[in-house]
């Protein structure tokens, strides 16, 4: 598939989604740009040494365990046990991404992932969108990858949902998260999310500029021009 997008002139970047070194690299061959790994390089440890080599990018998620022995956010009888989920994330991200640094890859190739909907409850979730700007410091872009999740029906809901009915709170939790910080969104449904966060992006584009250009006064001979 990926060979086939090359080939049909498909130029945006392409990402796979694996944890396999041997699948990354035989989709890097085809024409992939970089990997998602949901493990974040631990289930291979010839992931980030293959990524380095390659010159791709890679993108590192946080999860409390492998998804096999994982449960939907909204299904647990005793949420996950985190003594501040913001901050353990954070600190797992950020031992990672030195990880991956010290084995080669750049950090301009580097895409951080929050994971939500992998190992925390509902509230675990909206914390770490609402809190989003403390996962920014680590200095690296943040995927938004909560599209069609059970988390978002039952905040947005209130009740159990099947995905298909999940677009509206999808939607609006992509704004919210971009508005926090987020650099990426990866959903389903493509247009309305393009439709939604265009003024958002012209809105957060419009505040930076009105901000970097009050910096800068006339004569005082410093500053920073917009």
């Amino acid at each position: 598939i990926v060979r086939a997008l090359r080939e049909a002139g498909l130029s945006i970047p392409i990402t796979i989604d694996t944890t396999r070194r041997e699948v990354a690299a035989a989709a890097l061959d085809a024409g992939a740009d970089a990997v998602n790994d949901v493990s974040a390089g631990r289930d291979d440890p010839g992931m980030f040494d293959l990524v380095a080599r390659r010159g791709a990018g890679i993108i590192l998620m946080h999860r409390l365990t492998d998804p096999s022995r994982d449960r939907f956010s909204d299904r647990y009888d005793t949420p996950p046990a985190y003594r501040d989920v913001v901050g353990e994330v954070r600190e797992f991200l950020s031992q990672r991404v030195r990880e991956a640094l010290s084995a080669g890859i750049r950090p301009d190739s580097i895409c951080i992932d929050p994971g939500l909907g992998f190992g925390k409850s509902v509230e675990q979730n909206m914390e770490l969108i609402r809190r989003t700007d403390e996962l920014a410091t680590i200095g690296l872009p943040i995927l938004s990858a909560l599209s069609r999740k059970s988390f978002v029906g039952r905040v947005s809901l209130e009740r159990d949902s099947h995905p298909s009915e999940r677009l509206l709170g999808t939607v609006g939790l992509s704004v919210v998260h971009v508005m926090a910080g987020a650099a990426i969104v990866r959903v389903h449904d493509v247009r309305p999310h393009v439709e939604a966060l265009r003024p958002v992006t012209f809105f957060l584009s419009a505040a930076s500029n009105h901000n970097t250009n009050s910096l800068s006064r006339p004569g005082d001979g410093h500053g920073v021009s917009g």
